[in-house]
């Protein structure tokens, strides 16, 4: 079938399809004679190579959505190139789908949306990746979940699992966007991890300059101030209230914190 004979009508069934570029489907018909299903699989096989040769382009950009309803909450953080793209409304759709599904299904389902990310990257033209999901289950007894995604630009989000009020657990959801802990008790914080900066602080001239018999109470001290302080949550000064641990406003309102999950598509 020659150029001339591609009706305007098949090329736009073609990109309802699909939805390719106008062009990118006339030239998909006219390498296919005409079959709609031989140029729909074609630009499929196009789609495919183009986010094989994107995979691995930065992404500094994207949106993290959240939600949630009756005691579960889930979060997706998907990344792409650009600002604009972020927000684009494929791209956003994309993200609320992901969303959906991880809400109703969990984290493992993402799987299922690989081919749909993987088309998206064809019609944007540029990376986009699932950096992250998540999703909590409030089991009762007080339990609750909540969630903080940061205005305007939305590319920070965090998801909670506590025993609190929902009003406290959303104030804990704006600490860790914020204060950034990788961890909620020190004992999660991996041994290796510890020693290796323990070996650090001990031999810092202010260290070693003391006597030998005060050395391991100053390098504690270090570990807790320096580390603990800064990567574990309930050992981090209150955004809410600095005179005050994480930890100590959670007990001061009887309150336990769960699990946590952040996610940033963004520089921090």
């Amino acid at each position: 079938m020659s150029t001339t004979e591609i009706p305007a009508s098949l090329v736009k069934e073609l990109r309802d399809l699909t939805g390719a570029g106008m062009m990118d489907c006339k030239r998909a018909l006219i390498e296919t004679g005409g079959d709609l299903e031989a140029a729909r699989q074609l630009l499929r096989e196009k789609g495919l190579a183009e986010a094989g040769k994107r995979a691995g382009r930065e992404t500094t950009e994207g949106r993290v959505v959240a939600r949630v309803q009756d005691g579960t909450g889930a979060i997706v953080a998907v990344g792409c190139e650009t600002e604009p793209v972020s927000g684009n409304e494929e791209f956003l759709d994309f993200a609320q789908h992901l969303l959906d599904v991880v809400f109703f299904e969990g984290p493992a389902a993402v799987e299922s949306l690989e081919e749909e990310r993987v088309e998206l990257v064809a019609k944007l033209g540029e990376n986009v990746v699932v950096v992250g999901a998540g999703r909590y289950e409030a089991s009762g007894d007080g339990e609750v979940v909540a969630d903080y995604t940061h205005p305007p630009a939305r590319k920070i989000g965090v998801l909670v699992h506590a025993k609190s009020t929902t009003e406290l657990a959303r104030m804990l959801a704006m600490h860790i966007a914020a204060a950034k802990p990788r961890y909620v008790t020190r004992g999660e914080v991996p041994a290796g991890e510890v020693a290796e900066e323990r070996a650090v602080y001990e031999k810092l001239p202010e260290v070693e300059s003391k006597p030998e018999e005060v050395r391991g109470k100053i390098v504690e001290g270090m570990l807790a101030k320096r580390f603990f302080a800064q990567m574990v949550l309930l050992d981090q000064a209150w955004v809410h209230d600095p005179n005050l641990t994480v930890g100590q406003a959670l007990a001061e309102r009887g309150a336990e914190m769960r699990a946590f999950v952040r996610y940033n598509v963004g520089a921090e």
